[in-house]
């Protein structure tokens, strides 16, 4: 409002001396009247004295008219200088009162006053182009419409001071009360609306629509707002777009900004490289750059830097965190320094706030999580506060995944399910155990296990391929240890690799056994070998006295008898 009064006062001194301007024109050509046009042309006149298709109407208008042609002069001290020019016309009080170039239009009081050699002008209404010495090219249309302008080319002025300190500026644009005001040296400016680029000094390439677009606006270029109060007080920044009332309000030096919404990037001073399209969208930020935010509030709360926001609210109350990816109506809503999660989907990571590098995907996708990092949740809310977690959704029946069958894991571990879905191997290492000891008579309950043949229900299996294994609600009442349950409480399955380590201890029990068996057995043969050997020695003693008796017998067989003579 203060820089307005001072403009209005700026105003005020310059009617002042436009007035004093014009009586002093009016002393200069009473002082001239000696050499000017004797009579005073009224009316149309032509050749030979005065040139061809001149028109003058008013005290001295024309007057100093030698061989110029086609000139129309309506008013006192119209085109009062103009000696040898063509084709200019000038109606209202001292319109081109100083003029001498050709095809220029002044209409309105003052208009064009100063112009000397300037051509193809256009001025319409009071004071319009009145310092205009050079300038070429040049329309105005309104109450001191480019009113300081000079040596400047190719400016089209429409309303009220629209371009009113504008000096050598060339190819601006300015429509609307004030628009470009400011205005001296800036090239190829627009600006459209009520006080539109009024600041604007040296500025260029910048485009304005909107009521105060761009006020502030100083040497900034590059720049382009739509909508009231957009780029408002953005002095020096360049290459930003605003679009829609407030956009970008408070941007005062950022750069290459891109708002579309109202009050967009509204708070933005200094950050750089932003893009935000819908109602309040970054509208709090102020010095983060890098960031992207499409739908009403979103990023709403942000001054960090890097962050992609795509649906109403997402982000919304992100302070400082970065990296950010939230795609989905309140996305990410409570994060606040948490840095690089992507979040996709309705709510998905809704309450988090300061937890990283979290990846969720689906409605309410890792909705509950709050300071943990590092997880990823698809289609499954998490759980708050926990880390370096996966959940892939929540009442899901099957589960189909291509690359697996037919493959080959050499050296890989088996993958075990538990109740609540949890997938992970069986850790064997001491590292993750403790109350190690020896299973003893624990896996005697094996042996009451009854194994069966079957096949699955055709709704499970069509093919219905025939099964080998054990009934879960048997083996629960041999070792209810050994079945896994279902959420319900309800028997599932049967743990077959605890049976496996059972089986094996079984197997080593009985193999001990054996091994005993086995030692008395070769004892038994040892002691049976040596008591054979015993009795083969004893046998062969034995054969071989009864050879030595068999051979005494034999020697008295065969030995002469003597018989004694009585």
């Amino acid at each position: 409002m203060l820089k307005q009064r001072k403009n209005i006062n700026l105003m005020k001194n310059r009617n002042i001396t436009l007035t004093t301007i014009l009586l002093a024109f009016g002393i200069v050509a009473l002082s001239q009247i000696a050499r000017a046009v004797v009579p005073a042309p009224d009316g149309a006149y032509g050749p030979p004295a005065y040139g061809v298709g001149n028109t003058a109407e008013g005290h001295l208008a024309l007057g100093s008219l030698t061989t110029g042609i086609y000139n129309n002069a309506v008013g006192i001290y119209s085109l009062l200088s103009l000696t040898t020019g063509n084709f200019n016309t000038a109606t209202g009080a001292g319109t081109l009162l100083a003029n001498t170039g050709d095809e220029n239009t002044a209409t309105g009081a003052g208009a064009l006053l100063s112009n000397t050699t300037g051509d193809n002008n256009t001025a319409n209404g009071a004071f319009a182009l009145f310092n205009n010495t050079e300038g070429e090219q040049n329309t105005a249309n309104g109450f001191q419409a480019l009113l300081s302008n000079a040596t400047g080319i190719d400016n089209t002025a429409t309303g009220a001071n629209a371009l009113a300190s504008n000096t050598e500026g060339i190819q601006n644009t300015a429509t609307g009360v004030q628009a470009l005001f400011s205005n001296t040296t800036g090239n190829n400016n627009t600006a459209t609306g009520v006080n539109a680029l009024f600041s604007n000094t040296e500025g260029s390439d910048n485009t304005a629509n909107g009521f105060q677009a761009l006020f502030s606006n100083t040497t900034g270029s590059d720049n382009t707002a739509n909508g009231a109060f957009a780029l408002f007080n953005d002095t020096t920044g360049i290459a930003n777009t605003a679009t829609g009332e407030g956009a970008l309000f408070s941007n005062d030096t950022g750069e290459f900004n891109t708002a579309s919404g109202m009050q967009a990037l509204n708070a933005n001073t200094t950050g750089s490289d932003n893009t935000a399209t819908g109602f309040n969208a970054l509208a709090l930020n102020t010095t983060g750059g890098g960031n992207t935010a499409d739908g009403a509030a979103a990023l709403f709360h942000n001054t960090g830097s890097n962050n992609t926001a795509t649906g109403v609210s997402a982000l919304l109350n992100n302070a400082t965190g970065g990296g950010n990816t939230a795609n989905g109506f309140q996305a990410l809503l409570n994060n606040t320094t948490g840095s690089s999660n992507t979040a996709i989907g309705g709510g998905a990571l809704f309450n988090n706030t300061t937890g990283s590098v979290n990846v969720a995907v689906g409605d309410f996708a890792g909705g509950n999580l709050t300071t943990g990092d590092v997880n990823i949740d698809i289609l499954n809310p998490g759980v708050a506060g926990e880390s370096n977690t996966i959940r892939i959704g929540v009442t899901q029946t099957q589960t189909f995944i291509a690359g697996i069958s037919g493959q080959t894991a050499s050296g890989g571990a088996a993958i075990f399910v538990n109740s609540d879905g949890k997938l992970g191997t069986f850790n064997s290492s001491a590292r993750f155990k403790d109350e190690i000891k020896p299973m003893g008579k624990a896996s005697e309950a094996i042996l009451g296990l009854k194994p069966v043949s079957f096949r699955y229900k055709k709704e499970i299996d069509p093919q219905r391929i025939p099964q080998f294994g054990l009934v879960a609600e048997e083996v629960e009442k041999v070792n209810p240890d050994l079945i896994i349950r279902d959420p319900k409480g309800k028997p599932h399955t049967v743990r077959y690799e605890q049976i496996n380590a059972m089986l094996l201890n079984e197997f080593l029990k009985d193999h001990r056994k054996i091994e005993k068996l086995e030692a008395t057995i070769a004892q038994q043969q040892k002691n049976l070998q040596s008591k054979l050997a015993e009795k083969e020695k004893q046998i062969t003693a034995l054969t071989s006295g009864l050879q030595k008796v068999s051979a005494q017998i034999e020697t008295s067989k065969t030995a002469p008898r003597v018989v004694a003579n009585p």
